[in-house]
């Protein structure tokens, strides 16, 4: 396998340096291209990773939300939108819109909480568990298409630092630009 050249994010870089000089509101006019961004970085994996799912999965007509959405119920059983929407960091509005979609199409049930009559308990419909159960082999496919250039080895440190990078920034969730 091809060696990938470091992306200068080591201490005492250029790179890191340049980031250091931002980071403190110095201009910095050193050139830091966009392949050793991390956030241009994490982007395009997404963008990658969408596209994989899109056509691994069109058949089945859910998107990546949707799908994750799916997997908790599997995996929960039941659970309120506000347990559903922190669980995929996004907000309520959003989760609950992709929630009323899927109940629509019958996959997912929302009935009104015994126990707080403003929230609404989800559940995987039998609709819901059999459409989850068919596209998860494709699902599976596109996640790991999105990481077939790194070896095993490369995936799980791949998937241990996004963990680690999330962590530290754990502290601003619920903020206005962070769910």
């Amino acid at each position: 396998m091809d060696e990938v050249p470091d992306a200068g994010f080591a201490a005492g870089s250029a790179e890191a340096g340049a980031a250091a000089s931002a980071a403190n509101g110095v201009a910095d006019a050193r050139h830091w291209p966009l392949a050793e961004r991390p956030g241009f970085l994490a982007r395009r994996m997404h963008q990658i990773h969408v596209s994989l799912f899109a056509e691994r999965c069109a058949a089945f007509r859910v998107t990546p939300l949707q799908y994750s959405l799916l997997s908790l119920l599997r995996d929960l059983e039941e659970a309120d939108q506000t347990t559903l929407a922190s669980a995929v960091a996004l907000d309520r509005t959003t989760t609950t819109g992709a929630l009323k979609r899927l109940a629509a199409r019958g996959l997912v049930s929302r009935t009104t909480s015994s126990y707080d009559r403003r929230a609404q308990v989800c559940r995987l419909t039998e609709a819901g568990a059999a459409l989850h159960g068919a596209m998860e082999p494709a699902a599976r496919a596109a996640h790991a298409l999105t990481v077939e250039a790194l070896t095993a080895s490369e995936q799980d440190t791949l998937a241990r630092l996004l963990r680690r990078v999330i962590a530290g920034h754990e502290h601003r969730r619920g903020q206005p630009d962070i769910v």
